[in-house]
């Protein structure tokens, strides 16, 4: 499935994505996928190699999938919105698929700072009604945001984490989606750092076995 440089409309201007099967996208394929990546005042950008992992396992199913660099990052125009603006920013992207395709399925995906804005942009979908079908937190950065402000959403959701998280306590990320009702499904990785090292094959078959799964 090619990929394609494109720049999306958004509320502080242009934001530059990566789009992988614009033209399945455009003739009305069934499901897409956005990826949201991790903070950006550390060096997070959508050539991230968890986000650029994730994005593959949705390529390898010829599903379209957009991942893209939040305002400030990049080529996209604006500056840092302390994950306000960035849930805008998602927000943006998603209206721009579903412009192209407006009876596909979404699913929205986020590494670590990325994750609050992808679950932000999720509950606010699916609040208006949008046709959201499945998130995925990786390594949610529950130290620095409250998810549980707007999760559960009511959707199937799951929860990758390394157990040897040097960046976000694990314990924390267990303790804040084990209070959630329904929880999602959580995703331990033993042995596994914040960014996954050494790790991304495992991560792949893991997001791709739930992907396979059959989901209430």
């Amino acid at each position: 499935m090619r990929e394609t440089a494109e720049m999306i409309a958004g509320p502080a201007g242009e934001l530059e994505a990566r789009v992988a099967g614009l033209e399945a996208m455009r003739t009305g394929a069934p499901e897409m996928a956005l990826v949201c990546h991790p903070h950006p005042l550390f060096g997070g950008t959508m050539q991230n190699k968890v986000v650029t992992t994730v994005a593959r396992v949705w390529r390898e199913r010829d599903v379209p999938v957009v991942r893209f660099n939040f305002r400030g990052v990049g080529r996209s125009a604006g500056s840092y919105g302390e994950g306000v603006g960035e849930t805008e920013d998602t927000l943006a992207v998603a209206e721009w698929m579903w412009a192209q395709n407006p009876q596909a399925r979404l699913s929205i995906a986020g590494f670590s700072f990325g994750s609050y804005a992808a679950a932000c942009a999720a509950d606010r979908l699916l609040q208006a009604g949008g046709a959201v079908e499945r998130l995925v937190l990786l390594a949610p950065s529950v130290v620095n945001f409250d998810y549980t402000s707007v999760l559960p959403v009511a959707v199937p959701t799951l929860v990758l984490q390394g157990d040897a998280d040097e960046v976000v306590d694990a314990e924390a990320v267990m303790k804040a989606m084990r209070t959630l009702e329904p929880a999602p499904q959580i995703e331990v990785l033993e042995g596994c750092s914040h960014f996954f090292h050494g790790r991304l094959v495992e991560l792949k078959e893991r997001l791709q076995a739930w992907l396979d799964a059959p989901h209430a």
